[in-house]
């Protein structure tokens, strides 16, 4: 399917593995000019020259700490130097460990919340007024299903996510009237490095074996298995083309039919 994306700009964060690599090479799979921004900076430069090499597509590096406001405010400017004026936002960078309240420190709260929620919240201050100046734009919040279905051994993920749906609905219905659409999606069960590190936390928690704790999590998805970074990425780069112009607003769910509220 032409998805019309050919010639934008996007920037997406945490962007150097699982989906959020695998949102910035279908975006470069359209045409899409992308900066991809992370901590690691030699995992980055290699996710960008494989990106690039793979697509034909332009694809540019930003090493950055999003935790640090500095840091960020560079990373963005520095994406916006490299590609000029930046299209599509793509908040994806923000890993909770799992955990229950007694056993989560004050500094694990900080770092989920100025990560995760700070930091996608930074990351759209910066780059959606020039969207709506212009009267085109997409963020896309990569969340997490833990939002509406909150668990107690991970709290602090819970919270946070649940901040971010309701950060996604009152930025969408600010940023509306300018033709700025704002879209969270929550994966369920993705297989990527994250999700192994997720199974290992879940699997101390209660005391089983990794395999035994993934089983579990399959159990919970009616289609019986574990998703793919690539079964994400065509949903986001839909929801960045004009295919999607009458969405916003709204959070959607990945999952294979895990999610049961309503």
């Amino acid at each position: 399917m032409e998805l019309g994306l050919r010639g934008r700009t996007a920037v997406v964060t945490g962007g150097s593995l699982g989906i959020g690599r695998a949102i910035a090479r279908k975006l470069a799979q359209e045409g899409v000019a992308v900066a991809i921004v992370a901590r690691d900076a030699s995992r980055l430069d290699a996710a960008a020259a494989e990106i690039a090499r793979e697509t034909n597509a332009r694809c540019i590096a930003i090493p950055a700490d999003l935790t640090d406001a500095a840091q960020l405010e560079a990373a963005m400017a520095a994406a916006q130097a490299g590609l000029g004026s930046i299209d599509i936002l793509v908040n994806n960078a923000g890993a909770t460990p799992m955990g229950r309240i007694g056993g989560t420190p004050d500094e694990v709260w900080m770092k989920s919340i100025n990560l995760k929620l700070m930091g996608y919240m930074r990351c759209a201050r910066i780059l959606t007024p020039p969207m709506r100046a212009r009267r085109w734009g997409r963020v896309i919040n990569i969340i997490g299903r833990s939002g509406h279905q909150p668990r107690p051994n991970y709290i602090t993920g819970s919270a946070v996510n649940a901040s971010l749906l309701s950060f996604t609905l009152a930025l969408a219905a600010e940023c509306a009237p300018d033709n700025v659409l704002v879209t969270g999606v929550n994966p369920g069960p993705i297989a990527t490095p994250r999700w192994d590190t997720v199974v290992a936390q879940g699997a101390a928690d209660m005391g089983r074996s990794a395999e035994a704790e993934n089983a579990a999590a399959v159990a919970s998805v009616a289609l019986g298995r574990v998703g793919t970074p690539e079964e994400c990425s065509g949903l986001v780069a839909f929801l960045c083309s004009d295919r999607a112009g009458f969405i916003t607003g709204t959070n959607i769910d990945i999952d294979g039919g895990g999610t049961r509220c309503i």
